[in-house]
Formats: structure tokens, C-alpha cells, sequence
């Protein structure tokens, strides 16, 4: 079983990387996203799929992780520490926090994630699960889990925004990650529908600011390449770059129209 957390590696060597979102669920796509030579595959589990309560859900995914050389990125439907023992405990090395407005709600989810936490002992548990190879309680496994683990956070709210600087000082934050959609409409005013550009791209300027000079790695959501490549040199080390079902329709949607343009007449 590997246990080390190439994403980890990576970020931690100052490198940028790039995943997709694997919209499926499927074991199969995991490791097509694997060949294709990503990072990482971004999971979901807030908005859709299996509920990641059930352990069980994750067995095919990491294996499948493992077999292409691709972590797993699981974003938790929420930041119930009790649940993130439980997703790393399967195997899962890579967690996103999300719903967080301040770091008072933030620091125990990480430290839930961690063995020693902060100078004192954490708050993960030692159990039997695929994380610990189903031993157990293994020394080697309890010393070497605390640095591949790697837990990031969710900026998709104002409140998140206005306490910035105190979310990215919450003791072992491996990263940060920019969900404007839910940005807009909390900066909409009451109104989910209003649009507020201006004030989007100032809390996402800020966003990013922050975690510069906290060198803590910003993530976000950009599918088209040029701006992709213009993210990475702002600052951005984690990109996803796409989706499994958005590829699907892309490439075979252009493809069948042009075999058949009376498709999209």
C-alpha cells in the first residue's frame, strides 16, 4: 500500500499541480485521470455522491489511486471532525474543509486530522482501518501518518474573507481554496442571482494576497488554459483544470456535431 502523499511533496517543494474533478465517482475514471499524468482527482462529496460517512465508499478509490499514481482530493460535506477521522482512516491522505468562516471553526478539523497537533497530541484517533494497512495500532504507521496527511480549507463565504489572515494561521493548514460561486452569492447582497464582480475579485485579490504571505498554497477552478497558466504565475499552486463529465460532453458534443451538424440546429 503506498502511504506517501505525493500532493504533500509537491506543494511542500513549491510546486503547482493540477487535478480534475471526477464527477462519477468511478474507480475507472480515477485512474484514467492517473494516466492522463494529473495530480490529483478532486471528490466531491459535499454536493454529490455517496455519502463518505460509509468507509467502505473509499476501498475501490484509494486502490484505484494508488494503481495510476494519483491522490485523492475529498472535499467533506462538512467540517465534523468525527468525519475526518473517519476519511482519512480509509485511506484518504488529502481532506478540503469546507462551510468555514473562522478559525475558531476551522482548527478542530485539522487537528482532528493530526497524531501530535501543535506542540501537544492531537485529535485523530487510532483505530483499525486501510489507512494503518488494517493493523491497527502500528508504531511506524502512528510516527509516519502526521506528514503525509494534508488538510485544506474552503474561502467561498465573506465572513471567510473578512478572517483571512486568522483561518490561514490555524496550525498545520496545508492549503487554501477559492470557491467563487459561493463567494458571488455571498457577496450578493440577500439576492443569489445579483451579480457583484467587483466586489468578487477584491475578496479574491485578497484571498490570494494572504495566503502569499502567509505561504500558505492557493487553490482554484480554472478550466481554460490561458487562464490556468496566468493563475500559476500569479501565485496559484493548485489548479483544477477540468472534469470528468465536462470532458465527456466537450469532446464528444464537438465531435458529434461535427460528424452530424443537424444535431445542434
Amino acid at each position: 500500500m503506498r502511504t506517501e502523499n505525493s500532493l504533500r511533496r509537491a506543494l511542500e517543494a513549491g510546486g503547482t499541480v493540477y487535478g480534475a474533478a471526477c464527477a462519477t465517482f468511478s474507480p475507472t475514471m480515477v485512474e484514467v485521470l492517473g494516466a492522463v499524468g494529473l495530480d490529483y482527482v478532486w471528490l466531491d462529496f459535499e454536493h454529490a455522491g455517496p455519502s463518505p460517512y460509509d468507509s467502505t465508499v473509499f476501498e475501490d478509490l484509494t486502490r484505484a489511486a494508488e494503481a495510476a499514481d494519483i491522490e485523492l482530493l475529498v472535499r467533506l460535506p462538512t467540517p465534523e471532525p468525527a468525519l475526518v477521522r473517519k476519511v482519512l482512516d480509509a485511506g484518504v491522505r488529502t481532506i478540503l474543509i469546507p462551510r468555514v468562516e473562522a478559525a475558531a471553526q476551522l482548527r478542530p478539523a485539522v487537528e482532528a486530522a493530526y497524531f501530535a497537533y501543535d506542540g501537544e497530541v492531537g485529535d485523530r484517533g487510532v483505530g483499525v482501518g486501510r489507512s494503518g494497512e488494517w493493523a491497527g495500532y502500528v508504531d511506524s504507521f502512528v510516527a509516519g501518518e502526521d506528514d503525509e496527511v494534508l488538510v485544506g480549507t474552503m474561502i467561498e463565504n465573506a465572513s471567510a474573507v473578512e478572517n483571512i489572515e486568522e483561518i490561514l494561521a490555524v496550525p498545520h493548514l496545508g492549503f487554501a481554496f477559492l470557491g467563487p460561486a459561493d463567494l458571488t452569492m455571498s457577496l450578493s447582497g440577500g439576492d443569489p442571482l445579483e451579480k457583484s464582480p467587483e466586489a468578487v475579485e477584491s475578496a479574491v485579490e485578497r484571498t490570494l494576497e494572504a495566503c502569499l504571505a502567509a505561504d500558505v498554497p492557493a487553490g482554484r477552478i480554472r478550466n481554460d488554459p490561458e487562464q490556468a497558466r496566468a493563475d500559476a504565475q500569479a501565485g496559484y499552486r493548485i489548479l483544477r483544470i477540468g472534469s470528468d463529465a465536462g470532458a465527456v460532453r466537450a469532446t464528444l458534443g464537438d465531435r458529434l456535431d461535427a460528424v452530424d451538424p443537424t444535431r445542434s440546429d
